[in-house]
């Protein structure tokens, strides 16, 4: 009887073309050897061979690599006026040159979109939903595809998310991002949206409005402006100390209030605080939030 054939535990490798490496190497941006080797293994398929490499991601996260510290990262945000959502996320990762790379920042990007289409409640949630163009895979698999590809741990730190007109500004860096929601019978311009979302980049805002305030502070403030007033305006009558601590507590909400402070644009804007400028607009702020890769709360 003919011997049957010998199973010496792994396959023969099927020779590729130069060209057929080239083309996977230009859909996916991964070395050379390493599309060789998945081309191979796949008997020449290109899908096959791209799932190939899509599995090493997930490899990469499921091994100890992918639990290595994630001590950078970038914000991303997205907003449609027409549907009328918006949200902002923060995506971690390992080295400071991987926030620059473009397949990290469309990752983000696509995050962020997916977290306003979909409306995850948690992190946990968000990585098993099916991606909103390619629902056959989901958010965690398209993570392990730009993990495979750079190599490097990346996690979603978090995110919030927002029902109504929206709009956002990301700082040229991405370390900070700003999403600001409003409401009323104005067109939410994105470009005006755009500008206060960069007013709160840059001036940090503790509170939306005079109302958010809580009654500590208030009041704590207000005793600090009166006391300062006692010492400035010594001898003075009540009337004139009254007037100078009103005078300090408006200061101090401009400096801590969004709707109260002057709008850093004033080239384009004029002298206007951040609450005129909506109203001329016929909107009204709802919501804003400040996120910074790193910072807590």
């Amino acid at each position: 009887m003919p011997a049957g054939p010998i199973d010496h535990g792994m396959s023969m490798s099927t020779p590729v073309s130069a060209t057929a490496v080239r083309e996977l190497r230009d859909r996916t941006d991964m070395p050379m050897m390493k599309c060789k080797a998945a081309l191979e293994k796949a008997g020449g398929d290109m899908d096959k061979a791209m799932l190939i490499l899509r599995e090493e991601g997930g490899k990469f996260l499921a091994s100890d690599k992918g639990a290595r510290e994630t001590a950078e990262g970038r914000i991303s945000a997205f907003a449609d006026s027409a549907a009328k959502i918006g949200a902002i996320v923060e995506v971690r990762c390992e080295s400071p040159s991987v926030v620059k790379n473009d397949r990290f920042l469309a990752l983000g990007n696509d995050i962020a979109r997916q977290v306003a289409v979909k409306n995850p409640k948690t992190v946990e949630e968000l990585l098993v939903q099916p991606l909103v163009d390619e629902p056959q895979r989901t958010v965690r698999d398209r993570i392990a595809d730009v993990v495979g590809l750079i190599r490097e741990n990346m996690r979603v730190a978090r995110f919030v998310r927002v029902d109504g007109p929206a709009g956002y500004y990301i700082h040229h860096d991405g370390t900070i991002g700003v999403l600001l929601q409003v409401a009323g019978e104005g067109t939410a311009d994105p470009a005006l949206l755009k500008d206060i979302c960069a007013h709160v980049v840059a001036f940090k805002p503790g509170y939306l409005k005079v109302a958010d305030l809580p009654a500590d502070v208030a009041e704590r403030e207000k005793a600090f402006a009166r006391q300062q007033a006692d010492q400035q305006a010594v001898g003075k009558p009540p009337g004139v100390i009254d007037k100078i601590a009103e005078g300090k507590f408006n200061t101090w909400l401009a400096e801590n209030v969004l709707l109260d402070q002057p709008i850093a644009n004033q080239m384009k804007y004029g002298k206007k605080t951040v609450g005129q400028l909506l109203k001329e607009n016929n909107l009204e702020a709802v919501r804003f939030v400040r996120l910074k890769v790193g910072e807590v709360g």
